[in-house]
């Protein structure tokens, strides 16, 4: 029995969100992916997909049918690539989260590279600090900086995230600088929401500092910006101040002490049996591109 047409439909708006979208990347109208969905939500008899004035939503039926195709329909593109001698050029959607720094900093610069190696490749690329769940959002690939990976993911690691503390030598100058861990409780000290406690290792202790930020904030970029400007003392990843540190904007404060070495740098999806092209591509052109050997200390 060949396998409905209507079925890559559904996964395509089901993967989108949205009538419009899906009929964009499947190069027919809004109406016709309508009446094709409804078609077969008729022929199983079951309702595949909520739909409001704003946002469709898919039923119970419809997540689980979902997981079923997707899985269904990558097998057969698995077995058609292996048949044709090849996997093809990876085509298709791509939605990326990743954190704001690290994205600006380290992904963004490389993106035109990537797309003009894979131009049949539809990028949307989302930043954000806030912890993101792959298969709400329809996230294809997130970079996640994180000690630990849900077991539900596919994680690649792209380096460790070294963090130091550092502050602003104008900032140093007038309060003083730090000779023990516990001269912190004279200072400033700057974090975004949930970046607190710190937890902090020397060769031979752990320790936990857990402050208020002396100016709260939902960005790591605006406690970048705030240390850069003599506000306090930050725990901050060398991916995001090395360069700061080498041109003497920051300097780094009680070099005895850094953050935990657990935390690493992973581009992550979801588990699958066949993992789209796109994806994989994407996975391996970060791997290409992040320098982790540049996410040092300055010599």
């Amino acid at each position: 029995m060949p396998l409905d047409p209507d079925y890559a439909l559904f996964v395509a708006v089901a993967d989108r969100g949205s009538l419009s979208a899906a009929a964009r990347d499947l190069r027919i109208s809004p109406a016709m992916v309508s009446k094709r969905l409804q078609r077969l939500e008729h022929r199983l008899g079951v309702t595949l997909v909520h739909r409001t004035t704003r946002r469709l939503a898919l039923t119970e039926a419809g997540e689980g049918f979902r997981r079923d195709l997707t899985d269904v329909l990558a097998t057969l593109a698995d077995a058609e690539a292996r048949v044709t001698g090849g996997r093809g050029e990876p085509a298709g959607s791509l939605r990326v989260s990743a954190p704001t720094s690290f994205g600006r900093l380290h992904v963004a610069p490389h993106l035109g590279m990537f797309l003009a190696r894979y131009p049949a490749i539809r990028l949307t690329f989302d930043l954000g600090d806030d912890y993101v769940d792959l298969l709400d959002a329809r996230i294809d690939c997130a970079i996640r900086i994180s000690s630990a990976v849900p077991p539900n993911l596919a994680a690649h690691r792209l380096g460790t995230s070294r963090r130091i503390l550092c502050a602003a030598p104008g900032y140093l100058a007038e309060r003083g600088t730090p000779a023990r861990i516990g001269d912190l409780d004279a200072h400033h000290l700057l974090a975004a929401e949930g970046q607190m406690p710190w937890r902090l290792v020397s060769a031979r202790r752990t320790i936990g500092i857990d402050r208020p930020s002396h100016v709260r904030t939902n960005s790591s970029e605006m406690v970048r910006e705030l240390a850069l400007a003599g506000v306090g003392i930050a725990l901050r990843s060398l991916w995001d101040v090395g360069d700061a540190l080498r041109d003497g904007r920051l300097v780094r404060v009680l070099p005895d002490w850094e953050g935990s070495a657990d935390v690493g740098i992973y581009a992550v999806h979801l588990r699958s049996a066949a993992v789209p092209p796109a994806v994989t591509a994407f996975v391996a052109f970060l791997r290409a591109q992040c320098d982790a050997d540049a996410w040092q200390l300055p010599t």
